[in-house]
């Protein structure tokens, strides 16, 4: 039943994902990171990734009426997706390495998987403020890469602190062993981490918003 589960609930995410990206093609976002981070957004969030696109980013289209001011807590959802959007491709992509490498950190594959995915998903954290900073003012390079670093850190903590706590719950309590990356349950319980990810790092979206 949990690989039933497993499968119904990826394949779920990528046709949300893949429905976001459709419409985004046609309909660009205002912000062209957000072309990006509203697909992945579908991946974790199945179906429910669609309303919330077509609730808060489908109005931010360059072909709608320009919002100057919106509620804070769209704001602080718009900005906890774009974090969570890095965090998550560091994600998908660490998980892959670790398990094909058979690198271990303290004994523990949990371990590495930590160490690595931070790594990757900061990367990508840092690189999508980044890019998000450069096209809303005229900064710098370097300003805009400290700017980034001040913007992204304490979210991405937030995030990783909800996701990683879910691995580790899995991997010591609810599936001894943890399941490896070429399983389809590894990948399932790495959606409902990455939903518990958003969930921690909306609060220190909203302070930072």
């Amino acid at each position: 039943m949990l690989d039933i589960l497993s499968w119904i609930s990826l394949g779920s995410g990528f046709l949300t994902a893949a429905l976001i990206a459709l419409d985004v093609r046609g309909h660009p976002q205002r912000m062209r990171i957000m072309n990006i981070v509203w697909p992945v957004t579908g991946l974790y969030f199945p179906l429910a990734g669609l309303w919330f696109y077509r609730t808060l980013g489908k109005p931010m289209a360059v072909d709608q009426p320009c919002r100057h001011r919106q509620p804070r807590w769209k704001s602080t959802f718009l900005s906890a997706a774009h974090c969570g959007s890095g965090c998550v491709l560091g994600d998908v992509a660490g998980a892959p390495i670790v398990f094909a490498s058979g690198r271990l950190l303290f004994g523990s594959r949990l371990f590495a998987e930590y160490a690595v995915e931070f790594a990757l998903a900061y990367a990508f954290g840092i690189a999508f403020q980044f890019l998000a900073i450069r096209e809303m003012r005229d900064s710098s390079p370097a300003d805009a890469a400290l700017d980034a670093v001040k913007a992204d850190t304490l979210s991405l903590i937030a995030f990783e602190v909800g996701m990683f706590g879910w691995m580790a719950l899995v991997h010591y309590l609810l599936l001894p062993g943890h399941p490896g990356a070429d399983t389809i349950v590894f990948w399932f319980m790495m959606q409902i981490a990455m939903v518990l990810g958003f969930l921690t790092t909306y609060p220190a979206n909203w302070l930072l918003v």
